[in-house]
């Protein structure tokens, strides 16, 4: 096992770890740990709440989820001689739920779970149609994850970071917080909001001074988006086996981590959608000096997925296009097809006796593939959604003797709010 540079005590929140990390991006967050290029070495990370989602039947957790406290992010790790302008190499060696705590309080105790925020608390994907907060919980059993709130599925995980990267410089920061802040300043009401501002409440720093907090805290970055640093990209083919090449823009790269997943939807369309866990990661690290000129990566990590996804031969695919359910043409509106495709199959599934709920849970929690099948065609671009087959227990193909009937259990636990 690579050398663990980075624990967390299972019994202990993450603010209370022998290495305080951080649920911000800013340059002047220091360095927890310092690595050498050709280092091979494993960190530890608590699943994005903290503990604050716990294993039962119902969805209230959900629903007062502390959102300002996320993402819960394991370093930042230096690398050294790492230079702004240069690309730091990561290869991800191994990924998985927490080593040796198969049951326990704690997503990634041989537990997950996926969670539909309620539309005034961020919402997801689909949140006209599912407004509300709810939650399933998965359980892990030999690299396979079951619910007994959406039985009739199973599937092997696709394990992930759903977040990693590099600080940003200052001058990065502050185009992220400018232009992010002109965008809110659109339609400063809206529900859910445009975008997310620094905010300075429940921000943890890491080892910064705190005669420094109160100043960085009004100007770090919220980690929810995915942004030139790499950050919550949701890419569930960034698994085991994978290489990344990221932008570096501070000295020592200061690279970070967190937010696993047991497995994931091509979108995470829930937004709380993949199966959230806490685990482990091992790494080794590289750097190309001057790499973002050669190769032209200025901006946006390029990697290389992985060779140990689930391998699926047979899938049920469904189109949508860029039509708005009320019947509104728009022009090549990817982002909308994509939500028709989504909402086709959700209906499809119903047909078996799947609740709404639990079909969109399905789609993001399970390995499904989503792409963008035709984006020149005016005015409708065409996006679609595929469905492995093997993960269902039944046939779900269509066929002259109708769709068999599943029994949906307990069904998906709802916020009583």
């Amino acid at each position: 096992m690579p050398e663990l540079i980075f624990p967390l005590d299972s019994t202990k929140k993450f603010t209370d770890q022998k290495y305080l990390g951080h649920n911000r991006w800013h340059p002047e967050v220091p360095a927890n740990v310092h690595v050498k290029p050709g280092d091979t070495f494993r960190m530890d990370c608590r699943e994005w709440f903290d503990g604050a989602i716990v294993n039962d039947d119902s969805a209230d957790d959900i629903l007062n989820a502390p959102l300002n406290t996320v993402h819960v992010l394991s370093g930042p790790v230096a690398v050294e001689g790492a230079q702004p302008g240069d690309l730091l190499v990561v290869d991800i060696l191994d990924v998985g739920p927490i080593p040796q705590e198969d049951s326990g309080p704690l997503a990634g105790q041989g537990w997950g779970y996926t969670g539909i925020f309620a539309k005034e608390h961020g919402g997801g994907f689909l949140t006209d149609q599912f407004p509300d907060a709810y939650k399933v919980i998965w359980d892990f059993t030999g690299g396979v994850a079951t619910s007994r709130h959406v039985p009739g599925v199973s599937f092997v995980g696709i394990v992930h970071p759903g977040l990693m990267g590099t600080a940003p410089s200052a001058e990065l920061l502050a185009r992220w917080n400018t232009r992010e802040a002109a965008l809110i300043a659109t339609d400063p009401n809206r529900v859910p909001p445009l975008a997310l501002p620094p905010e300075p409440d429940s921000a943890i720093l890491g080892t910064l001074p705190q005669s420094e907090y109160a100043r960085v805290a009004a100007e770090a970055a919220r980690t929810a988006p995915p942004r030139e640093n790499g950050g919550n990209q949701d890419i569930k083919n960034f698994t085991k086996g994978s290489r990344v090449f990221y932008p570096v823009f501070v000295e020592g790269a200061n690279l970070s981590m967190g937010d696993l997943h047991f497995s994931q939807g091509d979108g995470e369309i829930t937004f709380c959608g993949a199966i959230e866990m806490g685990g482990f990661i091992d790494l080794r690290v590289d750097i190309i000096k001057g790499g973002m000129e050669t190769y032209g990566v200025s901006e946006n990590a390029i990697f290389m997925p992985g060779t140990t996804d689930p391998q699926f031969s047979e899938w049920l695919a469904f189109s949508g296009t860029s039509v708005t359910l009320d019947g509104e043409q728009r022009y090549l509106d990817s982002h909308l097809s994509y939500q028709r495709a989504c909402l086709h199959a959700i209906d499809y599934l119903t047909k078996f006796g799947w609740s709404p709920e639990q079909a969109y849970m399905i789609l993001g929690a399970a390995p499904i593939e989503g792409r963008l099948s035709g984006v020149v065609d005016i005015p409708n671009s065409c996006s679609t959604v595929y469905l492995p087959t093997s993960i269902f227990d039944i046939d779900i193909r269509p066929s002259s003797s109708g769709p068999a009937q599943i029994d949906p259990g307990m069904g998906v636990p709802r916020s009583s709010f």
